[in-house]
């Protein structure tokens, strides 16, 4: 099975599958989610993208249940049609179930909804509680990519404070370790580094031999994504490797200050990343969209607030004028460091990034205001 992925290069990369290896992940995958033929899936995700192909076909063939597929995300279509077909589980990045629990009166319409997974870069606590109260389901964080499909999860009997704050355990045979970028060398629990990953369903390689030898080291899929494993297996992704944003000799986690931006209860999403900088070599920019109707809080002032916690002062952002916030089309917004002309538009968007969900096939968006790709919200100014 070959299966295209852009990764963060931006360059198309041939992800090569066995049969065998997805077949395994999809069994174990139902045994995580704890689904029955019972159960019914309502899937938005492309058939070509992983999360299509394991989500749509693999896990509910396996698990024997019906699936109800969407040709494109409407979210007012997602509601009709989980209330027509008692739909009870679903897959997305959290744009997708924020834009659910804006349609008006989708409440009684997603009733028999019981398993959110919600796969994507940076899915916040915060989001976890939003959409458990909006949803009344069980909502967990999902981490994987198009080489290693769903490697962590939370099971239904695990802790929901777990389930809540980390992107879960390994599943099935899947194995964990987080090394030093610098040099490969494992850390100690609790040590930010590399996570890399290793087990039945990860990849054979790309349709490219050197890109294979340069991410796979000796058995190991070098995923490219920052993460901390604690003693107990949980796993917490903090970004990737080439967002860490390096000011004044400090080395600044982008996903961190996300996280905190979006506990101001006046931000919906936040993407952060660095602007290059005379005294500072970077200095970090915060790009935000507004909750409807919330609060809109000066940005610095926010993560100041927010200083005694994870991010302090070297990670205050920087006001980045008036320019729209890049959007990817279905998952968070696009990571994007802004500089020279143009700043702030929308470069070509990239998909299937290791724990990002894929979404529909991108097109850059070239410059049109946010209110043209996010009804309803707007960057605070």
């Amino acid at each position: 099975m070959v299966l295209f992925t852009s990764g963060s290069t931006g360059n198309p990369k041939a992800v090569l599958h066995s049969h065998r290896g997805l077949a395994y992940k999809a069994r174990s995958m139902v045994g995580a989610h704890g689904l029955t033929q019972d159960d019914v899936a309502l899937m938005p995700s492309p058939l070509a993208h992983v999360s299509g192909l394991l989500n749509s076909v693999l896990v509910p063939g396996a698990a024997g249940m019906p699936v109800v597929l969407m040709e494109k995300w409407d979210a007012e279509r997602a509601a009709d049609l989980a209330g027509r077909h008692r739909a009870s589980f679903m897959i997305g990045p959290p744009t997708v179930f924020l834009s659910l629990m804006d349609v008006p009166g989708y409440r009684p319409r997603v009733e028999h909804v019981r398993i959110v997974s919600c796969g994507a870069m940076g899915v916040t606590p915060e989001f976890i509680d939003t959409a458990r109260e909006g949803l009344g389901a069980l909502v967990k964080r999902t981490y994987g990519s198009t080489e290693a499909p769903t490697v962590t999860t939370s099971a239904w009997w695990d802790p929901a404070d777990k389930a809540r704050d980390t992107d879960g355990h390994s599943v099935g045979g899947a194995a964990l370790r987080v090394v030093d970028p610098a040099t490969g060398r494992p850390v100690a629990a609790g040590v930010r580094g590399e996570v890399q990953v290793s087990g039945p369903e990860l990849f054979v390689g790309y349709g490219d031999a050197s890109q294979t030898r340069e991410a796979v080291r000796r058995g190991w899929f070098a995923t490219g994504d920052l993460g901390v494993l604690d003693e107990e297996g949980w796993l917490t992704i903090g970004g990737r490797i080439k967002e860490l944003i390096i000011r004044g000799g400090e080395n600044i986690a982008s996903a961190e200050v996300e996280r905190v931006l979006e506990q101001h209860p006046g931000i919906r999403q936040s993407v952060v990343v660095g602007r290059s900088d005379d005294r500072f070599g970077e200095r970090v920019v915060a790009f935000v969209v507004a909750e409807p109707g919330g609060e809109r809080g000066h940005v610095p002032s926010v993560v100041r607030r927010a200083g005694r916690g994870p991010v302090q002062d070297a990670g205050v952002p920087r006001p980045p004028g008036r320019d729209p916030c890049p959007r990817r089309r279905q998952a968070r917004p696009a990571s994007v460091a802004p500089s020279g002309r143009g700043a702030g538009r929308c470069p070509p968007l990239r998909s299937g990034r290791p724990g990002r969900h894929p979404g529909n096939r991108p097109r850059p968006f070239e410059g049109r205001p946010l209110s043209a790709v996010a009804s309803r919200s707007a960057c605070p100014r």
